[in-house]
């Protein structure tokens, strides 16, 4: 199968520009965000070009205690067979914690966390991704994330809980350099070390994106220009291993495509740069092309995984709801967690939430004018997330309503008409949603 070259980040607000950008080999899609049943047309015209379309999940958690939902499992694998994908990704994240495992209320955290680099906790990720390799239908591969905080006490670098995860696994990385420099900012990690720890025939694919740095933390944000540090770190990483495809992700304050074309030629550049370097030094190899068995297809012998113990899950699960609930739900930071750091992760969690839902819903921030963000803010420092984000953006239009808000009758009336618009089973008042958003124009 051929490798997967260079590629970008299909998002609906940019699609007819990456449809007419030269040299797009691939696209990956956020697989929460499609349908198997109605694929958007542009990714249906992609296809029909020969551009290749990799489904990226957000929500799986395979880092959690719990064993991988059979649902979102499913629902990967359709994804992955109605694009005829050679292979699917995720995170080494954890996404919600609580629930029976641990006799606690279910909790969400709307964004990825990461997990602590433990023996605990590899247990419990490696035979997660054994169940999810083992329900889909292309291989797995699997991306570091970028983290605000720490876990006290950890028993293995990033760089060696990778390559044990891949030996035991054969589950293929990917490797997103954007995320080695943040962790580099925030946990002061050494991206070269990690990249020199890494099992280079495993390497899947690469992400690169742009961030920002406020009061010493930096953001992944995916809405601004890649910094050189970032480039710096692609360019070590291809004169070690020339990647099979290189993505440059962006999810928001989208540029103009030219914009976007010039950082995609600078991204091949960095690659170029790397791969002569490795081979003056006679150090670059050839990273395997995308596809093979369902493991990985990288000339990995996975050892077989035998399932952790039941306190092992346990453990990890207690563990994981304490840190959860004190960012979501303002319970006591656990012991030995930076607190400060602690703070930044719950006000970007709060954030997000309500960035997010004014995309879901974007009627609300339009009924609430310019009162929703701190309206929302107010709601999630006392409402943890329960489900996704379109039962957030309910059960926010029900809060305030119960409170008596928003100021105003018509406003109020508007918001209540809303929400028993979305929440019944059918629409009660056509076109209310248009009526509304149409006072944006």
């Amino acid at each position: 199968m051929r490798r997967l070259g260079t590629g970008i980040g299909w998002r609906p607000e940019i699609a007819d520009a990456v449809e007419r950008m030269p040299g797009i080999d691939w696209v990956e899609v956020v697989a929460e965000n499609v349908c198997p049943g109605h694929l958007p047309p542009s990714l249906l015209r992609l296809r029909e070009r020969g551009v290749t379309v990799v489904p990226h999940g957000v929500s799986l958690g395979l880092g959690g205690a719990d064993r991988p939902d059979e649902g979102r499992l499913t629902a990967l694998a359709e994804r992955a067979e109605a694009l005829g994908s050679p292979l699917v990704t995720e995170h080494i994240a954890f996404v919600r914690a609580g629930g029976a495992l641990t006799a606690s209320p279910r909790l969400e955290a709307g964004h990825l966390l990461p997990v602590p680099r433990s023996r605990d906790a590899l247990d419990v990720l490696c035979e997660n991704v054994r169940i999810a390799q083992d329900a889909l239908p292309v291989p797995l591969a699997l991306e570091n994330i970028a983290a605000l905080f720490s876990w006290p006490g950890e028993e293995l670098t990033e760089g060696e809980f990778l390559s044990e995860l891949v030996e035991r696994t054969g589950v293929r990385l990917l490797i997103d350099v954007a995320n080695l420099h943040t962790n580099h900012v925030n946990r002061g990690e050494d991206p070269a070390g990690a990249l020199a720890a890494l099992p280079l025939e495993a390497i899947a694919y690469v992400h690169v994106a742009g961030g920002f740095e406020r009061d010493g933390v930096w953001h992944d944000s995916h809405a601004h220009p890649v910094p050189r540090p970032v480039l710096d770190i692609l360019t070590s990483l291809a004169a070690r291993a020339e990647p099979p495809g290189v993505l440059l992700e962006r999810d928001e304050n989208f540029p103009a495509p030219a914009e976007l074309e010039r950082e995609l030629d600078t991204i091949r550049e960095a690659v170029t740069v790397g791969r002569a370097a490795g081979s003056t030094a006679g150090g670059t190899t050839g990273a395997p092309a995308v596809g093979g068995a369902r493991t990985g297809g990288v000339g990995v012998l996975a050892r077989p995984v035998a399932a952790p113990p039941a306190d092992v899950r346990e453990r990890v699960g207690v563990a994981q709801t304490a840190v959860l609930s004190s960012l979501v739900a303002g319970t006591p930071v656990p012991e030995g967690f930076d607190r400060v750091r602690m703070g930044v992760q719950a006000r970007a969690l709060a954030a997000k939430r309500a960035g997010v839902v004014a995309k879901v819903a974007p009627e609300l921030p339009v009924i609430l004018g310019a009162g929703y963000r701190e309206a929302f803010l107010e709601y999630a420092r006392q409402r943890p997330m329960r489900g996704g984000y379109r039962l957030d953006a309910l059960d926010f239009a029900g809060h305030l309503l119960k409170l008596g808000r928003p100021d105003g009758a018509g406003a109020r009336r508007e918001l209540r008409d809303w929400w028993l618009d979305r929440s019944g089973p059918a629409p009660r008042k056509r076109g209310l949603v248009e009526r509304v958003l149409r006072r944006r124009v």
